[in-house]
Order: C-alpha cells, then sequence, then structure tokens
C-alpha cells in the first residue's frame, strides 16, 4: 500500500502543470518532494529572488538523495555564511541561461553548455541516458513560470579555478 501511495504522489508530482498553475522556479521546487536540500541551499546562497526573476532558466536540480551523496560535513560546511561564495558558485552551475528542454539537451549531446557561474558542463547521451557532468538526468521538462527544471542524481561541481 505504501508503494502504491508513494507511486500515485510521484505521478501527480510529474504531471504536467496546466499553464496558469505555473510556479516559478522556486516555488516549484519548494513545493515538490526530494528538494528539500536544494531549497535551503538556495536560500543560505541568497539565489531565491533570483531563480523567481523572469529567467528563463533551466536547473539542473539535485535531488535531496543527491546532495547526501557529498561527503560528510560539505553539505553543512557550504551552508555556513562564510562559504556563500562558493555554495552560490556551486548553485549556479546546475543553471543554465534559457529554457532547455529534454529534446533540445539530447540534441546537444558531446558539447558543452556555458552555466550561469560562467563555467562549462558537458552534457552526453548513451544508450537513452542524459548526463550533464557525469550526473545522470532523472526527470525532465517540469516546467515553470520562469523556466524548466531537469531532475539530476548527483551534484555536480564547477572545475577548480
Amino acid at each position: 500500500m505504501r508503494k502504491l501511495l508513494g507511486l500515485v504522489l510521484l505521478a501527480l508530482f510529474v504531471s504536467p502543470v496546466i499553464a496558469d498553475d505555473k510556479k516559478d522556479i522556486v516555488d516549484t521546487a519548494a513545493g515538490a518532494e526530494g528538494f528539500k536540500t536544494l531549497v535551503a541551499a538556495v536560500k543560505a546562497a541568497g539565489l531565491v529572488e533570483t531563480l523567481k526573476g523572469e529567467g528563463p532558466f533551466t536547473v539542473m536540480a539535485p535531488t535531496d538523495e543527491a546532495f547526501a551523496k557529498l561527503p560528510e560535513g560539505t553539505l553543512e560546511s557550504l551552508l555556513k555564511p562564510e562559504n556563500k561564495d562558493k555554495l552560490v558558485a556551486i548553485l549556479t552551475y546546475h543553471v543554465i541561461p534559457g529554457k532547455v528542454m529534454a529534446a533540445d539537451v539530447v540534441k546537444l549531446s558531446g558539447e558543452s553548455v556555458k552555466t550561469v557561474q560562467g563555467s562549462t558542463a558537458k552534457i552526453e547521451v548513451k544508450d537513452g541516458v542524459v548526463t550533464i557532468d557525469g550526473a545522470k538526468v532523472v526527470k525532465t521538462d517540469i516546467e515553470c513560470s520562469n523556466g524548466v527544471i531537469h531532475v539530476i542524481d548527483t551534484v555536480i561541481l564547477p572545475p577548480a579555478k
């Protein structure tokens, strides 16, 4: 029964949103299961107003499980005020300017896309699996009023400078 309820909730989450009811990227993530860590990080980084802005933005959104894969203590350290610049760099590395739907992402296989952070991230498509910098895209095309969210299974990190 619990599994069936989980599937029903998942189906509700991934169902297309009616155009008039679309929320912005932040509100969509905050209202969905599995993005509590991302929303907390966006707040700590001071990026809420930016991601509620006009956009459009394409967000490669790591799940709570993706953040849990980080080495122990990493997330806690990043959420400290003195590490805000580093957190901003990591989060903006997950954002691509413009609205890039899954069909467009697939066409970018083998190419790099410029992120809002300023570095580029590599898109690969192999055997029908799309990755960005090695993170697997597990859900696509969650449309928002100011862009689109694609869910990824790993936090991606910008290249060291």
